[in-house]
C-alpha cells in the first residue's frame, strides 16, 4: 500500500510511521523547550510492507493496518526526513500496541 502523501512503500516486514509531535506544554501550562523531553513513541501507520517471511519459513502478516495509531519500541526504527518532515521505518516486531484514544 502506498503512503498517503509520499511515494514510499516499505520492504516486507516493515511499516512506515509518522511519529506524533511531542507535547510542548505541560498540563499546568508550562511551556517546554524542544530539547526538554523525550520523543513520543506513538505514531500513525502510513504504509505497510508485504508479509514477512521468518527464518523458519513461516509467513507473518502485519499486526496493524494503514491509519492505525501505534506505540512502538523506544529505540526501534530508522528515521528519515523528506521535505522537512520526519518519518520512521519500523519492523513489525517493533510494534508494542495499537493505541486508540
Amino acid at each position: 500500500m502506498a503512503a498517503t502523501n509520499i511515494n514510499l512503500k516499505p520492504a516486507a516486514g516493515y511499516l512506515l510511521l509518522e511519529p506524533e509531535e511531542a507535547e510542548t506544554r505541560t498540563a499546568s501550562g508550562i511551556v517546554l523547550p524542544d530539547n526538554a523531553g523525550e520523543k513520543p513513541q506513538v505514531g500513525k501507520v502510513l504504509a505497510v510492507g508485504g508479509d514477512e517471511v521468518t527464518d523458519g519459513g513461516t509467513t507473518r502478516k502485519s499486526p496493524v493496518k494503514v491509519g492505525d495509531r501505534v506505540i512502538y519500541k523506544k529505540w526501534g526504527g530508522n528515521e528519515i526526513k523528506i521535505s522537512g518532515k520526519e518519518y520512521l521505518f519500523v519492523k513489525f516486531d517493533d510494534i508494542l500496541a495499537v493505541y486508540n484514544q
